[in-house]
């Protein structure tokens, strides 16, 4: 059974910044791709990174390039998400998801795996 455990979010200032963690169960992490996705409150799920293990790339959807960075470390069988120079429109629950390929999958629906999702909020 796939355990996907987010960690790490909170409440932060605007310009500040959040480690965020996806601790997977057993050997998740080595044959498959591990998918960041988002959803503020009223709007869809969207992408935000996704680390392949097709080629060990990183790919970022456009509008957190730069700002966010994902990373890992195999020997904790854990994902990160770094979030950096936080607006408040970055207020919103954040999940790692896995569709157990090595490919990455942009398509929420298509998705089997979730976390339970880690509350990301941002404000003055």
């Amino acid at each position: 059974q796939v355990q996907l455990v987010e960690s790490g979010g909170g409440l932060v200032q605007p310009g500040g910044s959040l480690r965020l963690s996806c601790t997977a169960s057993g050997y998740i992490l080595d044959s498959n791709a591990i998918m960041w996705f988002r959803q503020a409150p009223g709007k869809e799920r969207e992408g935000v990174a996704c680390f392949s293990s097709w080629d060990e790339s990183t790919q970022y959807k456009d509008p957190f390039r730069g700002r966010f960075t994902m990373s890992r470390d195999k020997a904790k069988n854990t994902m990160y998400l770094e979030l950096k120079n936080l607006r408040p429109d970055d207020t919103a629950v954040y999940y790692c998801a896995t569709d157990l390929v090595p490919l990455c999958n942009w398509e929420p629906e298509d998705i089997g795996s979730w976390g339970q999702g880690t509350q990301v909020t941002v404000s003055s």
